[in-house]
């Protein structure tokens, strides 16, 4: 029998004892145990590793970057609050001054001894004029977003989306002004044309006047809101994965049953948005309702007799013969207005921002 051999350093060499590199963790070779020490790193170990990383700066460019940005994103909540204070502090005395009930009454008389005032009527030709818009711009904007994305050449494409995004910058005095003059007389024509043949419709019922209605206000923004549905749903669309698109052609689906099946359920949510901020720009609309709607305070639903009115357009129309019950008042259907736009653009951007957390998910 052999006996066991002392462990050592030297395969030659009895004796018990260790060498340096058993000293080391299993895994740390001898050349790196005996490497040299100006070799070895700060820390003292040898054995890989950096030192420890150079402290931040205290007062640094990217805490200043930081801190200046948290202080434009927190102007902004001041001012959207501001704003609230004011419009409450404004509307209070006027709503206690009122003798009718300013939810339901139709009318609209702040000026009197006793005032009467109250926003139903006002809030009613507001979410009209502005849904009926929508009913109109949507489907025409989403046909031209995916006419311009994946139908028309790259040329032609980008010269119709310039056109359509210059309707953006053109004033909406000018848009009230082009419907009041040149559009008006189509209207006319179309409503007696309606009322023609369609008048046991509700809609298109009464006995005139017609022309300057709920109709004629209605296309006018339906075309002011058509270029911001237009160009948000085409970026959009531009931004469906190819892969998606080639997979679907690939399966044998036409052009058309590839944007029905692969662009159009992805671009969902943004389209969503896109029309929640068409609809916030309609229900702020001033000037283009004021000349174009026949100003009258009562719910209805005809939309070719004259008559109709929005909370802007009423506030554009009256603010310059009203006594200082009469603003307290408009500022309180002014309040209403800022609650509702607030509101719709909030949820667009929830919208968004959940499309971008799925985004980030599915990457």
């Amino acid at each position: 029998m052999g006996e066991t051999p002392h462990r050592s350093a030297d395969a030659g060499t009895g004796g018990t004892r260790v060498t340096q590199s058993h000293e080391w963790p299993a895994g740390a070779s001898a050349h790196v145990a005996e490497a040299p020490v100006s070799t070895r790193t700060p820390g003292g170990t040898g054995l890989g590793g950096g030192g420890a990383l150079p402290r931040a700066r205290a007062f640094g460019a990217e805490r200043a970057f930081r801190g200046l940005t948290l202080a434009a994103g927190s102007a902004v909540l001041i001012v959207i609050a501001a704003i609230a204070v004011f419009l409450v502090t404004k509307a209070v005395p006027a709503l206690r001054a009122n003798t009718e009930s300013f939810w339901t009454f139709e009318g609209w008389f702040p000026n009197d001894a006793e005032p009467k005032f109250g926003i139903g009527a006002l809030a009613f030709g507001t979410v009209l004029s502005a849904a009926l818009a929508l009913l109109v711009a949507v489907p025409v904007a989403l046909g031209i977003a995916l006419y311009l994305s994946h139908y028309a050449p790259r040329r032609v494409g980008t010269t119709l989306g310039f056109l359509i995004d210059l309707l953006a910058a053109v004033p909406s005095v000018v848009f009230g002004l082009w419907g009041r003059e040149i559009f008006l007389q189509p209207v006319h024509d179309f409503s007696l044309w309606l009322n023609k043949y369609f008048s046991w419709i509700p809609l298109f019922g009464g006995d005139g006047p017609f022309g300057k209605s709920i109709l004629l206000g209605s296309l006018v923004l339906a075309i002011m809101v058509l270029p911001i549905i237009t160009s948000l749903s085409r970026e959009v669309f531009l931004q469906t994965p190819t892969a998606n698109e080639e997979a679907a052609l690939a399966l044998g689906a036409t052009r058309w049953e590839m944007l029905r099946t692969a662009v159009l359920p992805y671009g969902r949510p943004g389209i969503i948005a896109a029309v929640m901020l068409g609809l916030g720009r309609a229900l702020g609309e001033t000037i283009a309702l004021a000349m174009t709607l026949g100003i009258t305070f009562n719910i209805s639903f005809n939309l070719i007799e004259n008559g109709g009115n929005s909370i802007a357009a009423n506030i554009a129309n009256t603010f310059g013969e009203a006594n200082e019950t009469g603003r307290g008042a408009l500022i309180a259907s002014g309040l209403v207005l800022f609650a509702i736009t607030l509101i719709v653009n909030i949820t667009a951007r929830a919208i968004i921002y959940r499309r971008r957390e799925f985004t980030e998910s599915a990457a």
